[in-house]
């Protein structure tokens, strides 16, 4: 059995532990509510874009934008979000398994600290690394996609994809491979459009409406900015799954301190117990032994 000091030293730095993991829960469940916050703040928004996307499709016949166009894919771009730290339970590990599956010639464009690290430990060709703040503007993520939308139209990419870790609940992060270029057609895009936004209506309005320059031009100009939008939601949604998985790993490394602890009191209050006793039977043999 170890002795009551080394059993003392060890319940002294299990309780250090479980502070600090109990302070890291706190914030992480702080910074949680706010990218949850953020989320929803954008929705009305995309909501307003989707339903403008609606009200265009029916009015244009046809329409030809770089975004639409099928090309065989030879190169595909793949943006991975990840987190700056660790101590986030799997959510890291989970992402880079549907790297790992990635197959043929790929260019890499990563946010997040840990992801550039593997791409670069793993030797496969990253191209940039960004890194966002906790605010996480808008502003923020547009050169990323600025970045991503001039190698595709140049063809150095043919794809766009985005793997992340989508947010469903504070204990479900879902690791997800999205496309986003090219689109398949503008009635797809639309419906997608629409799902991204929460639209489940699809009554299509009849109003005369009159759109400057022209509905074609507007519609050449919501494309992009769509894009641009989307793969900021998608990142807002990525930074919400960081925090709520570090809130869940840090609990649960809070939990395990509190039963280490008492299992770790247990087993000193019976050190202590059997070195008082071990003292009794000592005196009790040596006053015997001078009787």
């Amino acid at each position: 059995m170890a002795s009551t000091r080394d059993i003392r030293r060890r319940i002294k730095s299990v309780k250090n532990t479980r502070q600090i993991t109990k302070a890291m829960e706190l914030v992480a469940a702080s910074k949680m509510k706010k990218a949850q916050q953020a989320a929803l703040a954008g929705r009305a928004y995309t909501q307003l874009m989707a339903k403008m996307l609606a009200r265009l499709g029916p009015r244009i016949a046809e329409v030809k934008h770089p975004f639409l166009d099928q090309r065989e894919i030879k190169t595909r771009g793949i943006l991975l979000i990840t987190t700056d730290k660790g101590l986030c339970g799997p959510l890291n590990a989970n992402l880079f398994k549907h790297v790992v599956e990635v197959r043929g010639p790929a260019k890499f464009y990563s946010i997040g600290r840990k992801g550039s690290q593997f791409l670069a430990r793993t030797k496969r060709d990253l191209v940039a690394d960004f890194s966002v703040s906790d605010r996480l503007a808008f502003s923020e993520v547009k050169p990323v996609v600025d970045l991503m939308v001039k190698a595709y139209l140049d063809g150095q990419i043919d794809t766009i994809e985005v793997i992340y870790p989508r947010y469903k609940n504070t204990l479900v992060q879902e690791p997800t491979v999205r496309p986003v270029l090219p689109l398949t057609s503008l009635g797809e895009f639309i419906a997608n459009a629409q799902r991204e936004a929460g639209e489940t209506t699809t009554t299509e309005d009849t109003r005369d409406m009159l759109f400057e320059p022209s509905a074609e031009d507007v519609l050449e100009a919501l494309i992009p900015f769509y894009v641009n939008r989307h793969i900021y939601q998608l990142v807002v949604s990525a930074r919400a799954s960081e925090h709520s998985a570090r809130m869940v790993a840090m609990k649960t490394a809070k939990d395990n301190a509190t039963k280490l602890l008492g299992d770790l009191t247990l087993e000193f209050n019976k050190a202590r117990q059997a070195a008082i006793t071990a003292e009794i039977l000592e005196i009790a043999a040596a006053q015997f032994a001078t009787g």
